[in-house]
């Protein structure tokens, strides 16, 4: 204060809001504030303080940091302090330890660090002088490539990529690695996510993510999400803080959006569902955005048509002097797409895939009283044309002609046969010419070609029933030959068993005989020894089986006693 005497304060009002100041306060912190005071010393410089492009709140900040007062820096509030710090010229030039560089230093070490902090301070942004200072002071894109490298590191912070029913590769989906799964997602609880931002700094943010190539699923699945919230929802459902101000309002208007958003979305095939990119060109018809955006949509549409479902081509017709239920142009033009862009491996299967999906579309857009003739025709012949060199009947183009039929009534016989006319009565099944050939509401000229095609059908069906017998007479000879074979196996095999059981026979009757000539042998044998045996018992012989002496019992004589 010893370098400065202006002993007078200074009023300054800032948005209505007045401030009573010390001048050598803020002229030892300020500047161009000390610039101005010496300048006029003794005028009231309120008039010329009038226009400090800050808020009441930022100015109090300031106010309190001339005055030596503890200031609150935030990711909200630093981004304007530094700008009006920069107004003010509160440099270290010109005074040490200023608030300009405690701005910057906070911003640096506590803002860009961090994925909620950056998002705070771009949401903090609300008008365009605070935004064109930040631009100067490189602040808004050190939040910007803050936020695009930690997505890069971590694509989950732009949230989980829509799945799409029809593919099923769960290897083209990120799936990040244990120590990304570790950081804490905290911007779901507090709406800190990345479509909370206006489309001024969304739009170049997304930008460079795609510059620097990330996965198109997870961009598109963003993409989608801040369409619902930024285009499908009501103005009275979303925040207040996101509507505040006017300018705001016409910077993220529902057409400024979805046009932006159909710019940022990749062509990649799959990577949003038809259904999804269907309601974005509903939305996009109804807002009335640029022709470009809507083919944008129409041609992504087509490129994966034979993912789609019917209910993905039942786009209402818009504006007051709509004739029809849906707009059949429109898929008019999504079917040409299909048509010029499709390069499928299996290109049969997916030209089935969308002509069935037109017949369906058919069927649906039949019952509509105010469909015209020449718009049912015309996607009858493109159904036609997709089935070129196909098995497919024309069942489905004659169910979708039955139901036209039977919902314009009032259409003459020459109406009736330009529609049918579409209808190949040599493709028709055997039981949609049965119903043809009982459908009153057919002209009589159809009615009689498809009584041919029927009658054809049942010779057709003759011819194979009377050609049956015969193949089956073939079969059952080559069946009774193959039965032949074999008998005449098993009899072989039979024979040669046969065989060997007779010499196995032969055997064993010699053994027999053997055995018994042996018998007989040791029978005799036995026979003498036993008649030998009664002969030594007779004579009281004592004989043995190992001795062959025979004693004879000798008398003792008697001796009398002399």
């Amino acid at each position: 204060m010893s370098r400065y005497s202006f002993s007078k304060d200074v009023q300054v009002i800032v948005g209505g809001t007045p401030f009573n100041l010390h001048r050598d306060l803020l002229a030892a912190r300020s500047s161009k504030l000390c610039k101005l005071f010496k300048e006029n010393p003794d005028e009231d410089l309120s008039h010329l303080l009038s226009d400090i492009p800050t808020s009441p709140q930022i100015f109090e900040i300031m106010a309190r940091f001339c005055y030596n007062f503890q200031v609150n820096l935030t990711p909200e509030n630093v981004i304007a302090v530094s700008c009006l710090a920069c107004y003010l010229g509160m440099t270290e030039a010109h005074s040490p330890h200023n608030l300009l560089n405690q701005a910057l230093s906070f911003f640096e070490h506590e803002v860009i660090t961090g994925w909620n902090e950056s998002i705070r301070s771009l949401k903090a942004i609300d008008n365009p002088t605070l935004l064109q200072q930040a631009v100067q002071l490189g602040l808004i894109d050190g939040c910007m490539d803050s936020i695009i490298n930690k997505a890069l590191d971590n694509p989950l912070l732009l949230g989980e990529p829509i799945k799409n029913p029809v593919l099923d590769d769960d290897e083209s989906v990120y799936k990040p690695n244990a120590k990304r799964q570790l950081f804490v997602l905290d911007w779901k609880s507090e709406d800190l996510s990345l479509t909370s931002l206006h489309l001024q700094f969304y739009e170049p943010i997304i930008r460079g993510m795609i510059q620097c190539k990330m996965g198109s699923n997870y961009i598109a699945s963003n993409l989608y999400q801040y369409a619902k919230r930024w285009v499908f929802l009501d103005p009275k459902e979303t925040d207040e803080e996101d509507t505040s101000s006017s300018e705001g309002d016409c910077s993220n208007s529902k057409r400024v959006a979805i046009e932006a958003i159909e710019r940022l979305l990749p062509h990649d095939r799959g990577v949003l569902p038809c259904a999804l990119l269907s309601e974005m060109l509903q939305y996009a018809t109804v807002l009335e955005a640029s022709d470009n955006c809507r083919d944008g949509f129409e041609v992504r549409i087509g490129r994966q048509l034979d993912m789609a479902d019917v209910n993905d081509l039942l786009i209402p017709s818009q504006g007051y002097s709509k004739e029809e239920k849906y707009d059949t142009e429109c898929v008019r033009r999504i079917l040409k797409h299909f048509y010029h862009n499709f390069s499928g491996k299996d290109q049969c299967g997916g030209l089935n895939l969308v002509a069935e999906l037109v017949e369906d579309f058919l069927g649906e857009v039949a019952n509509d009283i105010d469909l015209k003739k020449d718009s049912f025709t015309s996607l009858a012949e493109m159904s036609i044309a997709a089935s070129e060199g196909t098995q497919r009947t024309s069942d489905g183009i004659y169910r979708a002609i039955d139901i036209y039929l039977n919902k314009h009534k009032y259409l003459t016989e020459s109406e009736r046969e330009e529609i049918c006319a579409v209808l190949e009565c040599n493709k028709l099944s055997a039981e949609a010419c049965e119903h043809a050939a009982q459908n009153e509401r057919l002209p009589v000229r159809v009615a009689v070609q498809v009584l041919f095609v029927g009658q054809l059908h049942l010779r057709e069906t003759i011819t194979k029933e009377v050609a049956a017998p015969e193949e089956r007479s073939k079969k059952s000879e080559e069946e009774d030959d193959d039965e032949d074979e074999k008998v005449m196996g098993e009899l072989e095999k039979m024979s040669s068993k046969v065989m060997e059981l007779e010499k196995e026979c032969v055997v064993m009757r010699r053994e027999i005989q053997r055995g018994c000539y042996m018998r007989k042998s040791n029978k005799i044998e036995k026979e003498k020894t036993n008649v030998w045996r009664e002969m030594k018992r007779k004579l009281g012989c004592i004989s043995s089986l190992n001795r062959n002496n025979c004693h004879v019992k000798k008398k003792k004589k008697k001796v009398h006693p002399r």
